[in-house]
């Protein structure tokens, strides 16, 4: 299927949040992370409580593969296919959710694991960073020690990624490369010949696209997604056009009188969190 988006939500829960192919989770997961044999994940237990898509709603663009690995390492892949300015901040927002869950109430320090979020984003994100892939931790701005290992967070930014030696491919490489869209069938087959867990993936979604409710699934997500941001988009341009405090409140009243969650009417319109509900409450919704 030509123009196939790897990173529809349905697909790609489906491809690697699926205990029937975990082995693919876990080939990402190790390549990404840079594990070697000694090192290597090799069992992981989902958390999801269900397979299906996000919602359309202000978490639309949204999508979380949690899971356990058998070292007790938390993690959280994240897909965002839409801009989001702050990335970072929400990233940071749901690793600490991922790390203090690990904990019951009463429960000692000690028993804390490792927990790693993974962006994979599908726009540039981090404007000083040349590299596709940037990795984060906590550490002392002086000695550039590490306060702990606990927190670990990537952000792998397609656009940015470009392969260079086909002979010579990582199996990192390989999976963005099949993720990033930009290659052809051609050049995934012999990317797979190099990598199983590709030519898997690639297995897998020619049976997808050839089941007629799945593609069709597949299609409905895709537009329901696009007409989304088209009109989000159109909200935009209409505060824009008016140019006055009376628009952009237009603009609010009628995102949140659709569902629209806060969040996104507050990155479109550019008003506080704090003021959407002042309005939001004027309006008893």
């Amino acid at each position: 299927m030509e123009n196939f988006n790897r990173l529809n939500d349905l697909y790609f829960k489906k491809l690697l949040g699926d205990k029937n192919r975990k082995n693919l989770t876990l080939s990402f997961l190790n390549a990404i992370l840079n594990k070697d044999e000694r090192e290597y994940f090799t069992d992981i237990t989902f958390l999801d409580k269900d397979n299906e898509p996000l919602t359309l709603d202000g978490k639309l663009s949204k999508l979380d593969i949690r899971a356990d690995l058998n070292d007790g390492t938390q993690v959280d892949i994240e897909v965002q296919v839409c801009p989001f300015k702050l990335m970072a901040e929400r990233s940071l927002y749901y690793w600490s959710k991922m790390y203090s869950e690990q904990l019951e109430k009463g429960a000692e320090y000690k028993k804390l694991k490792k927990a790693i979020a993974i962006n994979l984003l599908a726009f540039d994100y981090l404007e000083d960073e040349q590299d596709w892939h940037n990795i984060y931790n906590l550490l002392n701005v002086k000695s550039h020690k590490k306060l702990t290992d606990h927190i670990e967070i990537h952000f792998l930014e397609l656009p940015k990624f470009t392969l260079k030696d086909m002979r010579k491919i990582r199996a990192s490489e390989a999976w963005i490369a099949y993720f990033s869209g930009k290659y052809s069938k051609k050049e995934l087959e012999e990317i797979a010949m190099k990598t199983p867990a590709i030519k898997e993936a690639v297995e897998f979604e020619d049976t997808f696209l050839q089941d007629k409710i799945e593609r069709r699934a597949y299609e409905q997500r895709e537009k329901a997604i696009r007409d989304y941001y088209s009109y989000m988009n159109s909200y935009k341009e209409e505060g824009i056009e008016e140019g006055i405090k009376e628009g952009i409140e237009k603009v609010v009243i009628n995102g949140l009188k659709e569902g629209i969650n806060i969040n996104i009417i507050s990155q479109i319109t550019k008003l506080s969190i704090k003021d959407i509900e002042k309005i939001k409450a004027k309006l008893n919704l």
